[in-house]
């Protein structure tokens, strides 16, 4: 029995751990978990593209432009305008197409439907015309008249001006061509405003 006893190991007092210690350690412990946690926890920046950069694009300015043929014929006849041709007026390019031949005006029956033009210049309160004269047929067909005559080539066509307050003049025009001056420069207004070609001074077709 002796041995057996003095074999065991005699175990010391055990010491009592206060408890406030033991909960100070756990809060430091979680403490430094939490801490790693959140080192380890954050992300880099991110930089944002695509449609976020693509809002930042200025808008431009379109300007309509006025060099197109209808834009700049609109903008040159705004210094024109057609006008009626009355049976007054008829009669009087008549009379002045006549009298710039020298020939009566009885050798004329008119002037040819849908040739007869006539404009207001609004700058210069100008007067424009323009006609082909239409020769009445010879009583005589082998014999022609004056006017069928004088209707061919720079008579087949007529230019007409009259000045504020003047007369009718006429300026035969049938023969201009590439080759031809205009006997006279009709305003691009003008022209504009009966739809002729640039620089021409007869109607399209006469």
């Amino acid at each position: 029995m002796a041995g057996r006893c003095s074999s065991a190991r005699r175990r010391g007092p055990v010491r009592a751990v206060p408890v406030r210690a033991v909960l100070v350690g756990v809060v430091l412990g979680a403490t430094a978990l939490a801490m790693a946690g959140c080192s380890s926890s954050s992300s880099p920046a991110t930089t944002t593209t695509g449609a976020g950069a693509a809002s930042t694009t200025t808008a431009s300015t379109t300007t309509a432009s006025t060099n197109t043929p209808a834009g700049a014929a609109a903008a040159a006849a705004a210094g024109a305008v057609n006008v009626a041709v009355t049976d007054q007026v008829r009669s009087q390019l008549l009379a002045a197409g006549a009298a710039t031949n020298g020939i009566p005006v009885a050798q004329y029956s008119g002037l040819a439907p849908g040739l007869t033009y006539e404009a207001l210049d609004r700058t210069t309160g100008t007067y424009w015309a323009g006609a082909r004269l239409v020769p009445a047929p010879s009583s005589d067909p082998s014999n022609p008249t004056r006017a069928q005559v004088a209707s061919q080539d720079d008579g087949s066509y007529y230019v007409f001006r009259r000045p504020p307050g003047g007369a009718w003049t006429a300026y035969p025009s049938g023969a201009s061509g590439p080759q031809t001056a205009c006997p006279v420069t009709l305003p691009a207004a003008v022209l504009a405003a009966w739809g002729w070609p640039a620089g021409s001074c007869r109607a399209p077709g006469a």
